[in-house]
């Protein structure tokens, strides 16, 4: 669990926006792995088959409850003032822009969501998301080139 248990925090993080809710599906995450410890066939990593536990709770969780008012908490918080950091007006256009493309991700289908988060903030490839996620790799390419799109259009609204 301590191995994983930052990956799969930042995971859920993506997915929900906030530390609260991270820390829950964070939990529930290994409380499903453990009890399915048995069914763990070892034809994937330990990491892999966590991800795609954690893919599907959160994406379970976010179906079941609107966390758009929840999106603009960031995800470290800030316990020192910077002096060379950014001017506030700065940093404040930064962390509304921040919370206008989380917003926009939550938007996003499932399928396309989650390989957005995958890849961009995770930086795994089509094929360990394609592991994850039970698809092809055909299929990842597709739903991040259409999540790009989408995100696009959504974004261009808002702007």
């Amino acid at each position: 669990m301590e191995r994983h248990r930052r990956a799969v925090y930042q995971l859920c993080y993506r997915f929900v926006g906030n530390h609260e809710d991270a820390s829950d599906l964070s939990q529930d995450v290994f409380l499903r792995a453990y009890r399915g410890l048995r069914s763990f066939r070892g034809q994937s990593t330990l990491a892999t088959w966590l991800y795609r536990i954690g893919v599907n709770v959160c994406l379970n969780r976010v179906s079941a409850k609107t966390t758009l008012g929840k999106l603009t908490e960031p995800i470290e918080e800030r316990q020192f003032v910077d002096v060379h950091a950014a001017s506030p007006s700065d940093q404040l256009l930064r962390d509304e822009r921040g919370a206008r493309v989380r917003a926009a991700i939550a938007q996003l289908p499932r399928k396309q969501r989650a390989a957005l988060i995958l890849r961009t903030y995770h930086e795994m490839s089509h094929q360990e998301i394609a592991d994850v996620l039970g698809s092809s790799v055909g299929a990842v390419k597709a739903n991040f080139f259409h999540a790009l799109g989408n995100l696009k259009k959504i974004l261009g609204e808002t702007l």
